[in-house]
């Protein structure tokens, strides 16, 4: 397992507050740059200097919350700053993402992170505006554009958009110069990882992003939860948000009606109504009456009517009609039917009843219509006072607000999710897929390797304190158990293997103390086997099936491969001179009964798979390459490979031992033997590397002898 070379400590804990930290440094980088642009009234900005530097050296969260801190401290002054806070969130993910894919290593790829930074802050940032004040910033190079001829909306977004591009310029040119002359302990220091473990390599860190998963990665669960909480939060407070601003809109626009109508009721004079409905204008007291109106009218903007009407049986009689730009409608003494729309209320309008504020669309768009009823000295109502509202302004303020929202919204969103994102890593994602990882290195063949098992988990110290620490700690002890038994069946497995070895030398000493001929015989060939065999592999002979499995068997094995003698007569085995051709025949069947004997013992035995090779030794060892042997007549590789190699190592020591009916041959004539044998008898690549490990061989031969 791979650790970070730069830091074992772990910063978990200190984290938040060194976030912070390097945040304000961040923000007052930001303020500082904003205060000397302003003071030499350059047209650029500078107000994003930290959240670049703070984000390409810290990460995604602390350019995060840089971005976010400096237009929380810049709305003191100015209460826009904040909904700009988004953009300052952008910027910091996009410089973020191209530290971490090391984009920033050469120049070069400072050019598209410009040109990134400038569409956040001038394409993203001129809709903001447009939407928050219906017009952008007042550049003069926009002017200069409309005087070109150019549309104001197309001029004030190219001139907005060249003004970010040069801000974002001075902007990565400022924090490339910083990090150049940076000292590393602090470039160090301030790039911030969350681990709850030993810190891992980047190496290590890129295998654990292969890791593949069936369904999905705990990552992906994780951020996609965290992406629809964000979401569904997000809807439900710009929403709640909206209904409320709505809801508070209609009450102040009802107050605002109402106020008005009541000061409207209180000009009237209740006892000169008979005679304005009569005389109208001709009337001096009339007139004076309606310029007190129009005042009230043009108190607002938002009033665009004010009528003075009395409400009978064969409709509205208009006393006064007041429209925005001191204009009159209908005159004194006109009736206005009641249309169908209307019909609802005229029982309480003719009753002198209060009626709740009506909305309605005409012509002039959504109108608020309050009616103040109006009484006379007894208390009876002579006429309403109606106020009209124009709430086309409503719409506009809603679509502000909801612009200011979701950008408010955005930029903590953001942040939560960062945030969320970052302890899910090093709180989770790391930690299991670290356990997952080590695990899948685990060997245990040798105690050795059960050991560096163990060694590795614990080296991975996780801490969460949580029920992931719980899970580790449970998964150390359960690799500490597996090893310690894994040890103890190691043992237990030994013990049994050098019982069975010992079992088949018994048997092998059984077999060669019948045969008064054959002296070390098992154990020379068992050695000869064993030189054969790795001779082969060192010259890269047949070495997918020279594993170290199947060379192990057939070591085994070897001495089993004469077992059969054990059903042949002391007469024929022990014969002191050359055998009869029935005699020769008799003899021969040593290697089906070999067979028969470990096919029997197989059945008992099934998992020893060194029996295996042992019944392909006793049945085939006397096979020859040409297909000339016995007892099947195979040839070629359909002879068992450990077979082939016996036959060489058995025939070998039967040149050179000496035996009751003959003399050994000396050991170069045996050689040559052998040589002669090579594409008739022997497997060509067998026999040559046999005689190419002679020194190795003749080492044996001496010190083994013939047991005489």
């Amino acid at each position: 397992m791979g650790y970070s070379e730069q830091s074992t400590d772990r910063i978990s804990s200190t984290a938040p507050m060194r976030i912070l930290k390097l945040g304000l440094v961040g923000v007052v980088i930001n303020l500082v740059g904003a205060r000397i642009v302003s003071f030499l009234d350059l047209p650029i900005f500078l107000d994003s200097v930290g959240t670049v530097l703070v984000a390409v050296l810290g990460g995604y969260l602390p350019g995060i919350t840089t971005g976010l801190l400096t237009n929380l401290l810049k709305d003191i002054q100015d209460s826009t700053a904040i909904y700009y806070g988004a953009l300052n969130v952008l910027i910091a993910v996009v410089s973020a993402y191209f530290a971490k894919h090391k984009y920033l290593k050469n120049p070069s790829g400072a050019i598209p992170l410009i040109l990134i930074l400038s569409a956040i802050g001038g394409v993203l940032g001129f809709f903001i505006t447009w939407i928050l004040y219906g017009q952008a910033y007042e550049l003069t190079l926009a002017h200069s554009f409309v005087r070109a001829g150019i549309p104001y909306f197309e001029a004030s977004f190219a001139a907005d958009y060249l003004a970010d591009l040069c801000d974002k310029t001075f902007t990565v040119i400022i924090v490339f110069f910083i990090i150049r002359f940076l000292p590393s302990k602090i470039k160090e220091r301030s790039h911030l990882e969350g681990w709850h473990q030993n810190p891992l390599s980047e190496d290590v860190k890129r295998q654990l992003g292969k890791i593949k998963c069936r369904v999905s990665s705990m990552r992906t669960r994780i951020l996609m939860l965290l992406i629809l909480a964000s979401i569904l939060i997000a809807m439900a407070i710009t929403g709640i948000s909206a209904i409320l601003y709505h809801n508070a809109a209609l009450r102040e626009y009802r107050q605002l009606g109402e106020g008005t109508a009541s000061i409207a009721a209180r000009v009237i004079n209740v006892d000169e109504i008979g005679y304005y409905l009569e005389e109208g204008p001709k009337r001096r007291s009339y007139l004076h009456t309606r310029d007190l109106l129009y005042g009230i009218l043009d108190s607002t903007e938002d009033i665009i009517y004010i009528d003075i009407c009395k409400y009978l049986p064969d409709g509205c009689h208009i006393i006064y009609d007041l429209e925005e730009g001191r204009t009159e409608g209908l005159p004194a003494g006109s009736i206005r039917p009641y249309n169908e729309s209307f019909k609802e209320y005229v029982p309480d309008l003719l009753a002198g009843k209060p009626i709740d504020p009506i909305l309605k669309n005409d012509e002039n768009g959504l109108l608020m219509c309050v009616y103040q009823p109006v009484y006379d000295s007894i208390g009876r109502c002579v006429c309403y006072a109606e106020v009209y509202l124009s709430m086309n302004r409503l719409k506009s303020e809603q679509l502000q607000f909801l612009a200011r929202m979701i950008a408010l919204c955005f930029g903590f969103l953001v942040m939560i999710f960062a945030a969320g994102a970052w302890l899910a890593e090093y709180d989770i994602v790391y930690p299991v897929n670290s356990m997952a990882y080590v695990a899948d290195s685990f060997e245990y063949d040798t105690a050795r390797e059960r050991v560096e098992n163990v060694e590795k988990i614990r080296q991975l110290n996780i801490s969460t304190g949580d029920e992931i620490e719980n899970l580790y700690l449970a998964f150390c002890k359960t690799i500490e158990d597996s090893a310690a038994t894994m040890e103890q069946l190691s043992e237990k497995t030994s013990l049994i293997q050098q019982m069975q070895d010992g079992l088949t030398m018994v048997l092998a000493d059984m077999v060669e103390s019948r045969d008064h001929n054959t002296g070390q015989h098992v154990r020379k060939t068992a050695a000869y086997v064993r030189i054969i065999m790795d001779q082969m592999l060192e010259e890269g002979i047949y070495t997918e099936e020279l594993t170290d499995s199947f060379m192990n068997n057939v070591c085994r094995s070897a001495p089993l491969h004469d077992i059969g003698k054990i059903n042949i007569p002391d007469a024929i085995l022990n014969k002191p001179g050359r055998l009869t051709q029935e005699e020769f025949e008799i003899m021969k069947t040593h290697t089906t009964a070999g067979r028969d004997i470990l096919v029997s013992a197989i059945d008992n035995v099934p998992d020893a798979g060194y029996l295996w090779e042992a019944r392909a030794l006793a049945a085939h060892h006397h096979e020859r390459w040409d297909g000339k042997g016995y007892p099947d007549g195979l040839s070629g590789e359909d002879i068992p490979l450990s077979a082939r190699i016996m036959a060489v190592a058995d025939v070998f020591d039967a040149l050179v031992s000496k035996r009751s009916y003959k003399e050994g041959f000396p050991f170069e004539k045996a050689i040559e033997i052998i040589k002669e044998g090579i594409g008739t008898q022997f497997d060509p690549k067998v026999a040559m590397a046999f005689i190419h490990a002679e020194e190795k061989v003749r080492e044996v031969s001496i010190k083994l002898g013939d047991g005489e």
